[in-house]
């Protein structure tokens, strides 16, 4: 059964696009991706399908980065079915692939430098980019409740950053906060735009743009970051949410963090080999509680010791805004190690 199985999942990889537009029909493609809400086919995009084999895996592997669940496609005609057992599911996939295919397209050399030209362009992006201040994406962040964007240099302003919705319709641009995506050496491979709204603020976009998909990352994101402050220091916080990050910012602006974009290239996190002690500030949900395992398993095997900051709502930006900042001030001092309140917290006070 675990040949006939690998087998089904190996030819079901082959065409893992029709697979993904027959069984996950409410998702769509997105550059090697396929996205989608879950394995049940809900709309969303927490869910994302490998289309193609790459270095970073092998395609019709899948993750969802709300729970934390991942498996192959065949898990995918399982529970997009709802079917009872593996005999059911074997039966559906061979009835699948006996469907006639459309011809493979050929991949050619432009294609195969796809990914090499989205990390330039998001160089390119991040260079003709300007400073944050006095513009719309300080205001942005302070309506966040972060009156103090200590942000380093990761972050800039581009007036008109293109947005297009899909192939279909015409591009768009809007005012965008863009983040430098970086490895450990410090080197950009990649940017996530977020698309701004200058006309006003909403509770429910935050001050996103009026969008469909209000942020968007471009170039090699899986295990870099978007970091602030020092990235071989020897203690780290590292989160999701670039907002989640700053506001945490504002209690401790002398101490490193990095902000992985999503709960899945959190758990993915590359770790300098200078980190003695790492910071997880997940948000409070299951992708967050599974994210927190795997990146503390990560760093326990490499020596590295693993710390859990909770926040009291859904994530810290959410308490810094509800609570205000000596609220949060107070609730750090008791989750960091005392070495690191007298070193970030209390000599940061000190100093402003």
């Amino acid at each position: 059964m675990a040949r006939d199985a690998s087998e089904l999942a190996h030819r079901l990889a082959r065409e893992a696009e029709a697979v993904c537009r027959h069984y996950l029909s409410n998702g769509k493609r997105q550059g090697r991706y396929w996205l989608v809400g879950d394995v049940h086919n809900t709309p969303g995009r927490s869910m994302f399908v490998r289309l193609q084999d790459s270095p970073k895996g092998l395609a019709g592997k899948w993750t969802d980065a709300a729970t934390g669940e991942h498996g192959d496609l065949l898990d995918i005609v399982r529970e997009s079915l709802g079917l009872p057992d593996f005999r059911a599911v074997a039966e559906e996939a061979r009835r699948f692939l006996k469907l006639p295919r459309a011809e493979p397209e050929r991949v050619s050399p432009a294609r195969r430098s796809v990914a090499a030209g989205s990390q330039q362009a998001a160089r390119r992006l991040f260079a003709i980019s300007g400073p944050i201040e006095g513009t719309v994406v300080e205001t942005y962040l302070q309506r966040r409740g972060i009156a103090h964007v200590y942000h380093g240099g990761s972050l800039r302003f581009h007036p008109r950053c293109y947005y297009r919705p899909d192939e279909h319709l015409p591009t768009e641009t809007w005012p965008a906060m863009i983040a430098a995506v970086t490895d450990l050496d410090g080197g950009i491979t990649g940017v996530q735009r977020t698309w701004l709204d200058p006309d006003g603020f909403d509770r429910v976009r935050l001050g996103k743009a009026p969008i469909d998909t209000p942020r968007r990352a471009m170039g090699d994101l899986l295990g870099n970051a978007v970091r602030f402050g020092v990235a071989d220091d020897d203690v780290l916080v590292a989160g999701e949410g670039i907002e989640t990050m700053l506001s945490l910012r504002c209690v401790l602006p002398t101490l490193p963090m990095a902000s992985a974009l999503s709960a899945n290239h959190l758990s993915a996190m590359l770790l300098s080999s200078s980190l003695r002690r790492l910071y997880i500030a997940c948000d409070a949900d299951a992708a967050g509680d599974a994210v927190r395992a795997i990146l503390t398993q990560r760093a326990e095997a490499a020596g590295i010791e693993a710390i859990t900051l909770s926040p009291r709502l859904g994530d810290f930006n959410e308490d810094l805004h509800i609570f205000g900042l000596d609220a949060l001030r107070a609730a750090l001092r008791m989750q960091l190690v005392p070495e690191d309140v007298f070193r970030f917290l209390l000599l940061s006070t000190a100093v402003a």
